[in-house]
């Protein structure tokens, strides 16, 4: 596996490895982006790149631009050389790892929106995250041009927001969602994870509790004011956790809905235990 942080080198090492002379097409190359920190739902990731290209790659970079809380910035876990040595054992071809000055030799002044998606859930409580989102992943296309880019649903708004991305301007890829991947008790795998004090891991997945109560009540008949209701009263009653939102939306244009539609809804929340923000979803 070849890491690289320079984008010249890391070009010079694609454009070699997409040129085969015993084939007539090029090499495809499956992209998979992270800030690192890596878990099994990132590997999970690399798995299905490698199962449908020729070449997969990994970017990690923690990037400061779709920060706009610099305390959680500071204090995202940076743990590149065991990530590496994940990503080799799974088989991972190559890594883009570049610093701040790699990424951006100077500061983007490009401001992108998003539309709808800006004003609802993650939009809303976090204003320009979605531009820095938007800006890193352009570029990160733009350096590797990869076939196929693999995201989590864990972060569906996120993947809404890069499915527009290359509708808009027209990028060759293909966007490919996976399903989040759990711990045995539910909680929904996330480098944030590791921030969560035992006492904290132990009240987190009551996150995915309410998340699926509230989906069976609505499957049952439940108006969404009533459910939205539920996981409040729920999650008032656990004082570790600070409920952000809880809102039942369309799977793909994530704006919110005031009954079921079958086949195309979501549940989102997001909340803070003690001093970490969680986010899942559910979709049905």
């Amino acid at each position: 596996m070849q890491v690289f942080s320079s984008v010249t080198e890391l070009r010079s090492y694609l454009a070699a490895r997409r040129s085969d002379a015993r084939r007539s097409e090029k090499k495809t190359i499956g992209l998979v982006p992270t800030m690192g920190a890596l878990h099994e739902g990132h590997l999970a990731l690399i798995e299905a790149s490698r199962q449908t290209n020729d070449i997969t790659g990994c970017s990690i970079f923690v990037n400061p631009i779709q920060f706009n809380n610099q305390e959680d910035l500071a204090k995202y876990p940076r743990t590149l050389e065991q990530d590496c040595a994940l990503l080799d054992r799974a088989g991972c071809d190559f890594v883009f790892a570049p610093s701040a000055d790699d990424m951006y030799p100077k500061a983007p002044s490009l401001v992108l929106n998003f539309g709808p998606l800006e004003s609802v859930m993650e939009g809303a409580f976090r204003p320009g995250h979605f531009n820095g989102v938007g800006i890193v992943v352009a570029r990160l296309f733009n350096i590797v041009h990869p076939d196929r880019a693999y995201f989590g649903q864990k972060d569906l708004q996120q993947v809404a927001v890069v499915r527009q991305l290359v509708e808009d301007l027209a990028f060759q890829l293909e966007v490919v969602p996976c399903p989040t991947l759990r711990e045995a008790d539910g909680l929904a795998l996330s480098s944030r994870n590791r921030r969560l004090s035992p006492e904290e891991r132990a009240l987190a997945p009551q996150l995915y509790q309410v998340l699926t109560e509230a989906k069976e009540r609505l499957l049952r008949g439940e108006r969404v004011a009533e459910a939205k209701q539920f996981v409040q009263d729920y999650l008032a009653a656990i004082p570790a956790f600070r409920l952000e939102y809880f809102e039942v939306v369309h799977s793909v244009t994530m704006q919110p809905l005031e009954a079921v539609k079958p086949g195309h809804t979501a549940l989102c929340i997001a909340a803070y235990l003690g001093p970490v923000r969680l986010i899942d979803n559910v979709v049905f």
